[in-house]
This record gives C-alpha cells, sequence and structure tokens, in this order.
C-alpha cells in the first residue's frame, strides 16, 4: 500500500485521522483534515490508505459490507487492508478503504497497520469485548460514586475507591484522584473535610498520629528473663509510687530513710541492653505516645508487666539515694541495683496524705530543692492543664488540680536528673543533657496572671539534647538529665544503660555513639509530642461538638491586631 511519491486526492492516515492529498511532492505535501484544516507537513508523516482520488470527505460516507463474513473467513490469520476491504466489500474506493481502516483502529476484530492486518480469533474478541464491558461498567460506577459522594452519601463498596482519599487525609500522599474529580483542593484538611461529609469517617478519627508517620502498633518483641545479679535490699523501706489516676506504666517511687531520699526508677536497663532488638525498637518509637484513646508504648508490653514498680510483690529498680544540704545542694549520691515493695497512690490520695510522716518528710526536702532552683532563677509556669481521655467512645476532660503532691514528685524527678549529671561528669560517662535557653526578657516579667505566664511561655526556647553539660534556663539548673522515666523516654532508656554499664565495671557508649543514637530518637520524639498536642486539640474540638452548649470561662492572654488569643 506504501508509494513513494504521493499525489493530490489521495486519502492518507494523519495522525489516526483522514486526510487528503492537496499537493504532493517529495519533501513537504499540503493535506488537508477532515475537519478542515491545511497543513504542510513531510511525506513520512503520513501513511498512504488510498490512492484516490479523494476530492472531498463527503465521499467518505458509510458503505455496506460483509464484514462479520470477512473477519470470520479471516479469523487467527494475518491480512493487509487491501485483502481485508476486497472481501468485506469488495469494492475498492477511498470510502470502502476508510471503512475497513475504521474497523482495524476500533480493534475488537482486527488490529495493526494498512499493511499488516491481525484479524483476532473468536477468544482474543471474547477478551477484547470483556475488557471493553468491563471498563464501561467501571466508568459508570465510578461516575455514581461521584455522584454519591457529591450527594454526601457513601455505600459500603466505597471503600477501596476512597482508599487515595483517605491516604491523603493521613499525609500519605500528596494527591488524590478523586478530590481531583471533585474539583476540590488536594489537602489533607479538605480530604478529612469529605470523609466526615459522607459519613466515612466519624468524628472520633484522629489523624494526626498517622500524618506523622507514627506507628499505632505495640511493640511485638520477647524480652530476655531478669537476670540474677546482686541487688541492694531496700524491701524494709516504704516506696510510695505516686501517679495520675488510672496509670498503667508506673517507673518511679520515692522513700525516706533517715535524711536520705531515694529516688526508685524502673530497671528497664536490665532488660534492654544497648542495640538490643528492643533497645532498636524503642530508638525508632521515641518514646510513649499518650493520646486520650490509648497509649502506645515503646517498649513492650512484658516491660512494663517484669519492670513497673509495684505491678509485683517485689520491684526490680534502679535506685537514687540523696543528701541534700540544707540550702538544698546535692552532696551525696548514691546508685544502686535494688528490690524494693511498692505502695501506690493517686495525687489525690498522696495529697490526703501530706502531713503524715515519710510524706511530710519527702515534701520538706522537696520545697527546699524547689527554694534552692528559684533562687538560681528558675521559671515557673502556673497554666492550667487538663487530662483528656477517650472512655467507651465518651470525651473527658479532667482538670489537673495544683497539687503539693505533685510538686513533689516532680522535685524528686529534677533533683534524681541533676545528680546523675554530677555523677556522669565525675566518672567521664557521657549522657545526653538536656539544656534551654530562653529570652533574657523574661525575667522583667513579674505578674502572675494567665496572660503573663503565657507570655513567659513564648519566650523560652524548646529544650536541646547536647552531649556537654549547659545551662537549663527553665528549671534554674546549671547542668541536668531526664533519667526518671526509662519505660517511657529513649533519652531516659540511654542514660540509664550507661549508668548500668558504669557500675558493672562494662564498656560504654563515647559521645558520639550516644548522641547519634539520640538523634535518631529525638525525630521520633518530636513527632511524638506534636501527634500528642494535636490528637488533644482534636478530641476537645470533638468534646466541644458535642456539647455545642457548653459555656466557661475564658481569658485573653495574647492580642495582635483584631485577633485575640483565648
Amino acid at each position: 500500500m506504501a508509494d513513494l511519491t504521493l499525489r493530490a486526492d489521495n486519502l492518507v492516515l494523519y495522525k489516526q485521522r483522514a486526510a487528503r492529498v492537496v499537493t504532493g511532492g517529495d519533501k513537504k505535501i499540503d493535506i488537508q483534515t477532515e475537519d478542515g484544516q491545511n497543513l504542510s507537513v513531510r511525506p513520512k508523516d503520513v501513511t498512504l490508505l488510498h490512492t484516490g482520488p479523494l476530492r472531498n470527505f463527503h465521499e467518505l460516507k458509510p458503505v455496506n459490507g460483509e464484514i462479520m463474513a470477512a473477519w470470520e473467513l479471516l479469523a487467527g490469520e494475518t491480512t493487509t487492508l487491501a485483502e481485508l476491504v476486497e472481501l468485506a466489500y469488495g469494492d475498492d474506493t477511498p470510502a470502502a478503504t476508510w471503512a475497513a481502516w475504521q474497523l482495524v483502529s476500533d480493534g475488537l476484530y482486527f488490529s495493526g497497520t494498512p499493511d499488516t492486518v491481525l484479524v483476532h480469533d473468536a477468544d482474543t474478541v471474547a477478551d477484547i469485548r470483556h475488557s471493553r464491558e468491563a471498563k464501561i461498567a467501571a466508568e459508570q460506577a465510578w461516575e455514581a460514586f461521584l455522584d454519591r459522594l457529591r450527594a454526601g452519601q457513601h455505600a459500603p463498596e466505597d471503600g477501596p475507591l476512597l482508599g487515595d482519599v483517605v491516604a491523603l487525609a493521613l499525609e500519605q500522599r500528596e494527591n488524590s484522584r478523586v478530590m481531583r474529580a471533585l474539583d476540590r483542593e488536594e489537602t489533607p484538611q479538605n480530604a478529612h473535610a469529605l470523609l466526615l461529609e459522607i459519613g466515612y469517617w466519624s468524628e472520633t478519627v484522629n489523624p494526626y498520629p498517622q500524618r506523622l508517620g507514627i506507628t499505632l502498633t505495640q511493640p511485638d518483641l520477647t524480652l530476655p528473663d531478669l537476670a540474677e545479679e546482686e541487688r541492694t535490699d531496700l524491701t524494709h523501706l516504704v516506696a510510695l509510687a505516686i501517679d495520675d489516676e488510672g496509670s498503667t506504666d508506673p517507673d518511679d517511687a520515692l522513700s525516706w530513710e533517715d535524711g536520705r531520699i531515694w529516688i526508685h526508677i524502673a530497671d528497664v536497663a536490665a532488660l534492654v541492653a544497648p542495640d538490643s532488638l528492643a533497645d532498636r525498637e524503642a530508638r525508632a518509637r521515641g518514646a510513649n505516645l499518650y493520646l486520650p484513646e490509648g497509649t502506645i508504648h515503646m517498649l513492650p508490653h512484658d516491660a512494663t508487666a517484669m519492670l513497673g514498680l509495684g505491678l509485683q510483690e517485689r520491684s526490680p529498680a534502679l535506685s537514687f539515694g540523696l543528701q541534700l544540704n540544707k540550702e538544698g545542694a546535692i552532696i551525696d549520691t548514691t546508685i544502686t541495683p535494688s528490690w524494693i515493695k511498692v505502695t501506690r497512690l493517686t495525687y489525690e490520695e498522696a495529697e490526703q496524705r501530706l502531713e503524715e510522716p515519710i510524706i511530710a518528710d519527702l515534701y520538706r526536702l522537696a520545697q527546699r530543692y524547689a527554694a534552692r532552683r528559684a533562687e538560681k532563677k528558675a521559671i515557673e509556669l502556673a497554666l492550667p492543664e487538663v487530662k483528656i481521655r477517650v472512655h467507651q467512645d465518651e470525651v473527658i476532660i479532667k482538670p489537673l488540680p495544683a497539687l503539693r503532691s505533685r510538686d513533689l514528685v516532680r522535685e524528686a524527678m529534677l533533683m534524681t536528673g541533676e545528680a546523675v549529671t554530677q555523677y556522669a561528669q565525675a566518672h567521664n560517662l557521657a549522657i545526653p543533657y538536656s539544656t534551654q535557653d530562653a529570652d533574657s526578657e523574661i525575667y522583667t516579667i513579674t505578674e502572675t496572671t494567665l496572660s503573663a505566664m503565657f507570655a513567659k511561655r513564648r519566650m523560652m526556647k524548646p529544650s536541646q539534647y547536647k552531649s556537654e553539660p549547659g545551662r537549663h534556663t527553665g528549671l534554674g539548673m546549671e547542668q541536668y538529665a531526664q533519667a526518671t522515666s526509662p519505660l517511657r523516654r529513649y533519652t531516659d532508656l540511654l542514660v540509664h544503660q550507661q549508668l548500668r554499664a558504669h557500675l558493672r565495671g562494662e564498656a560504654v557508649m563515647d559521645g558520639q555513639m550516644l548522641m547519634e543514637r539520640m538523634a535518631e530518637a529525638s525525630l521520633s520524639m518530636r513527632a511524638v509530642r506534636t501527634a500528642e498536642r494535636l490528637s488533644n486539640k482534636h478530641w476537645t474540638l470533638v468534646y466541644l461538638r458535642r456539647h455545642r452548649d457548653w459555656q466557661g470561662e475564658g481569658i485573653v492572654v495574647e492580642k495582635s491586631g483584631n485577633r485575640s488569643l483565648v
């Protein structure tokens, strides 16, 4: 069918459209397309279908032929367009050729080029027909799906089609075919809104942890049994684990012994060795994730079951025995693995017993330490706090009263952190130090109103972990390390691993190795803290949506132009 020289009135194929040669030539030809365009193209840009003459496109009128007879005769074979024209139409005209080519282009019974036409067998035709019917059905289902969404509805079978909307809402992808088809901006917020509108998600779906890439499954690892080792027997001391009501992972307790405070911490490093599977899992998670709807732990459940203080009759601990002078400075530190017997109290219960022996002694010591921090310009922020939890789909927001028992526990934990830094420096032990800077103007704010407290918080910079000690301005401490929550925070676990190794006379991590692990964990820790903050906000909004008649007193803490922050 090919011809070296194209002439006027030839029928050619140009970009799958019929065209008529107006002026032939070897290098350039002028053609006219069926929609009236006049173009100058190269001969190789077109394919000759019929030599013509084709004087206008009206001549390409539909032609009747024996299409099925031709197909049945040639099924499974290869032919040419010219032979197909002869068999199907018996008339070698531009109209018959164009009709035959349209059959080839359609692809159901025939496919190929003018020179090589493949005639499909019956099975192939059936497969193509089935595929086309399925495509049409899918297109119809897609349009019906979009119509449901526009009407604010969804059907049970819509889950797979909504997959890209869910992924966008969780920030697991950046685009969505569905959102685009609905002419909606492709943002996580808009995707979330759509899922709520159609009822696919309820208001209780909290997207923030997954948006931040946080794993929402519990660690599934096996921990070794607690090894037999020498431990100081402190079971004769009353050890009080004071926590929030409902706490399931108690990891600290306090004792009093002849002027010495003992701070007992869950001995996690006894089970979780550096670079073990559990250690790497905890490092990747960074910290426990505390959500109103539940807790996702950084360590396997067995860690809490075996090491949580007061969960068994006798608990293993890493105990810190501290003595303070009358100015509240730490003058002696003892660190030892121990056995303790724990009594668990809530903050409210401890508050009621604050005048009793032991708790009263502990509280007086805590006050002395707090006074010393105040002298060193610790920044106290008295801001209201609440605990938000979800129980059986009910959002419960409980204000946390400013209890002296909370102050007691906080000061005990802080003095432990300071004692650890002193011990680390005395023994040339690398640990992650927690430091914090603040604007010097913060000390000019002397008011104690909520707005003043909020302004102070604005001036405080995020805390940082460093390999060298540095001042923690907020706490009023020249050096500090987090060391009292190894069940909950990887930073604390690192400190315990270093202390444990040193106490056993084993090799410890150097500063570079320790900070590399700290840097890895810090990324996850920031994501965890952000997820907790956003999740609390999410459930607060759910509560307000469900209690539209709720009223409360609000205090303006910041003004910017016409906007106020309450």
